[in-house]
């Protein structure tokens, strides 16, 4: 073997992104996604695979992760690798001229018939065009699987089947064993008395009794060994050692042809060393993709939009940090907190700050697990439609260990890695995302600051996307001087000395160490004495932008709110006039033609002025002074057009917590377990099926039904502002990824009858089978009106838009 060049480019290369996979913890995601690997060659498969360094591989991986995803679902207990085995060493050893075990004989023909098994499931070219190619050219030998089975029993023993002198040397052996066994027996009848034990014994494959030492003058035989104590001593009567010596040669002779047998069975299967290779490296592939499509199904994923253009924009909405929820659901850990990336294609660095403990460091490693889980097929833990660019490399220099090894100290060590990571980029092909820690961390802040400054803007120059966390308040002004730059910070509540995890884009972040200092009880006077240097270096007005920053925008987030809450309640207004509009009309036959004119012109009109507040609310322009104007306005309209209406219900028949209720859609009965504080919505238990339903939605067991009123509006606040007509909220969404097409129809049904208005239907994208599913069934139904796409950033086309009539 040669010697390894540590200074050659790609050793460099190597070890830099060797080491951003250990600091973002790759080798621990391979473990996870190995325990969903269903056979030990998936499982090596799982965690040895190196990551892909093309498109069209990363292509293929998604590919078949999700053609195998849906094909598992649809087969009734999943994709089965029940008898799969590790062949390598097998088929090496046979290649080789070597001679296998009975079991390792099994194993082969065992994983033959599991391969053509696998086969018939899977090849389908024209559904699934990337997982058929695997399983295209399998060639799994039927002759060799069933000779073995045939020639082999249970447990790797030879058959008696597999030779006739097999099986005549069994039968002479066999019938010498059962004449020794009878003239033991006799002996033992004969000599009982100077014997131990009447029971046999064996010595170095020889059958002895157990004869006290004194008497051992009264049976002629071999001794082959004593007891520890030397009162016993174990003897071979000479009368049988003539049938064992013919026994021992006959089962010499055994095992000869035995071996025979094995060794005939190895060369067939060293004859088919081609096939046999080519099925124990596709097979390992096939498991692969069935684990990743497994665990993206278990962590939520959604296929990624991976495209092959590098200036493409990075857009992430939610991301989980994988490992994370791993340990949220075995480890007891803390709910994890999503995280969303939207960086745009004109961005080459974002830098993000704020405190310690705030969550920079899991930001740096979602945007880095998540580059390299697409890369590698998997799905991604996410909401909407991920799209990312194929990036070539990450490169990570995150944590401030010191290396001890080669007496380095933190900054140094930062500076090697920010070194290798120079020379990666200038030596390997393709888009590069760098990701780095504490910035110029560990030396002078002076020093510190220009040395990260020269970096980020070396970094802007060659690689695709930076992203770095750091303390230096000068470099949170570079987005101001430079449109490559971006701002983002973490969250924390000061009050609470805790952080909030989530991500802000666009407003850097403090560092909050002065609030947090007094919050924990240090000297006042120390913190007076920082403030007033914090004002002659010019820190505090910083900070002070920033909270200002800070505070309007948390002032347009609830002027928005409330705009949109206003919007909404306008909008119902509007149905309910119509709606009374379209009552009084038909009752105004019965009056005189001058009163019904004199009726109808006040509820036009108040039409009109409904309709122009509305288009004033959706303005792009219109602020907090024009919402509350409105509002003010739609009482007075209200106040004259619904004088005569009151919010309290007239009802015959109310349920009372504790009686049995039937569901009307269902038809089942229940028993109300509680009752919404104005009576409108009901909890009913039936069986172990717990349901919030309307009270419209429920009769009594004898027929009865509640008559009532329903309230003029039921406005929710915590509305999002947007263009539509109708807002999407928590309320009118239901998300039934995951879910088969009968599940799915039964949580939409039942969100129809709790909901007033269009209801959106998170589907996803994969493989388009819920959506059609969905689509078909919703379009038979006479209460849908029409079906559309959702806004883009309302889910697009993982989304579904129902128009209830």
């Amino acid at each position: 073997m040669g010697l390894i060049d540590k200074n050659s480019e790609s050793y460099i290369a190597d070890i830099a992104f060797q080491e951003t996979l250990d600091l973002l913890e790759w080798p621990r995601l391979c473990e996870q996604l190995a325990s969903f690997a269903s056979s030990s060659v998936g499982r090596k498969k799982c965690l040895h695979s190196s990551i892909p360094n093309n498109f069209e591989t990363s292509h293929q991986y998604l590919a078949e992760t999700l053609e195998i995803g849906s094909l598992d679902e649809e087969i009734e207990g999943g994709i089965s690798f029940h008898g799969i085995n590790d062949l390598e060493d097998i088929i090496l050893r046979c290649s080789k001229g070597g001679v296998l075990t009975g079991i390792q004989l099994l194993e082969v023909a065992e994983t033959l018939r599991a391969a053509r098994r696998l086969r018939r499931q899977i090849e389908q070219p024209e559904i699934r065009p990337h997982i058929s190619s695997l399983v295209s050219n399998f060639v799994t030998l039927p002759d060799l699987q069933r000779r073995i089975e045939f020639m082999l029993e249970e447990g790797g023993r030879v058959a008696d089947r597999s030779s006739q002198q097999l099986f005549e040397l069994r039968q002479k052996a066999s019938r010498l064993s059962v004449e020794r066994k009878e003239c033991l027996k006799e002996v033992v009848r004969r000599h009982h008395a100077v014997l131990q034990t009447t029971v046999l014994a064996e010595r170095f494959s020889r059958p002895v009794m157990a004869l006290k030492a004194g008497a051992l003058d009264q049976i002629s035989g071999t001794v082959h060994d004593t007891s520890a104590s030397g009162n016993t001593v174990y003897i071979e009567p000479q009368i049988v050692i003539p049938l064992g010596n013919r026994i021992s040669k006959i089962q010499d002779q055994i095992l000869v042809e035995e071996q025979r047998i094995l060794s005939d069975l190895s060369s067939q299967v060293g004859k088919n060393f081609e096939e046999l290779e080519h099925l124990s490296q596709a097979l390992p592939k096939l498991d692969f993709a069935l684990a990743r499509a497994r665990y993206g199904k278990w962590i939520g994923g959604i296929a990624p939009s991976i495209k092959n253009e590098p200036e493409s924009d990075f857009l992430i909405q939610e991301f989980r940090h994988p490992l994370l929820v791993w340990q949220e659901h075995y480890e007891d850990g803390e709910p994890v907190v999503p995280i969303s990336f939207e960086i745009s294609s004109s961005v080459m660095s974002v830098i993000i700050t704020g405190p310690n403990t705030g969550g920079k460091t899991v930001t740096l490693k979602s945007i880095g697990l998540a580059i390299l889980m697409a890369k590698f097929g998997l799905l991604l833990p996410s909401i909407g439609e991920p799209s990312l660019p194929w990036c070539h490399k990450v490169l990570a220099d995150i944590g401030d260990e010191q290396s001890l090894q080669q007496n380095l100290s933190t900054f140094s060590g930062h500076i090697v890695r920010i070194r290798r990571i120079l020379k990666t980029i200038s030596t390997e092909p393709g888009p590069i995302v760098v990701l780095l820690d504490e910035l110029g961390a560990g030396t002078d802040p002076t020093e510190g600051t220009a040395l990260a400054h020269a970096l980020l803007m070396t970094f802007a120059d060659r690689a695709r996307l930076t992203v770095a966390t750091t303390h230096f308040g000068e470099l949170k002004t570079l987005k101001y001087n430079d449109t490559r730059f971006e701002n983002a910070s973490v969250g924390f509540n000061s009050d609470t000395i805790c952080p909030t995890y989530h991500l802000q884009w666009g407003i850097p972040g403090r560092s909050n160490a002065l609030a947090i200092a007094n919050r924990l009880g240090l000297d006042d006077s120390v913190i007076g004495h920082a403030k007033q240097l914090m004002r002659v270096n010019g820190t505090e007005n910083v900070n002070s932008i920033i909270e200002g920053l800070e505070k309007q925008r948390e002032r347009q987030q609830e002027a928005a709110e409330d705009a949109a809450a206003l919007l909404a309640r306008t909008e119902l207004l509007h149905e309910e006039l119509i709606s009374r509009w379209e009552k009084e009309r038909q009752q105004s036959e019965k009056f005189q033609e001058r009163g019904k004119k004199k009726l109808e012109i006040s509820i036009l009109e108040g039409q009109k002025e409904v309709k122009s507040l509305i288009r004033r609310l959706r303005d792009r322009s219109a602020d907090g002074e024009i919402a509350r104007t409105v509002g003010q306005r739609l009482k007075r309209i209200e106040a004259v057009h619904f004088q005569d209406k009151t919010n309290k219900d007239k009802i015959n028949w109310f349920p009372k917590v504790g009686d049995r209720v039937r569901l009307i859609s269902i038809g089942k009965s229940g028993e109300v377990v509680s009752v919404s504080d104005d009576g409108m919505q009901l909890t009913v238990m039936c069986g172990v099926f717990r349901s919030t339903v309307d009270l419209s939605a429920v009769e009594s067991l004898d027929g009865k039904k509640p008559s009532f009123t329903k309230p003029l509006f039921n406005v929710k606040a915590n509305l999002s502002l947007g263009g539509n007509s109708n807002i999407r909220t928590k309320r009118n969404t239901v998300d039934v990824r995951g879910l088969r097409v009968h599940e799915a129809e039964a949580v939409i049904e039942e969100k129809f009858r709790n909901t007033l208005g269009p209801v959106w239907v998170i589907h996803g994208i994969g493989t388009g089978r819920l959506k059609k599913g969905l689509t078909e069934w919703l379009k038979n139904l006479d209460y849908v009106e029409k079906i559309t796409m959702a806004e883009k950033y309302d889910g697009g086309a993982g989304c579904s838009v129902v128009w209830l009539r």
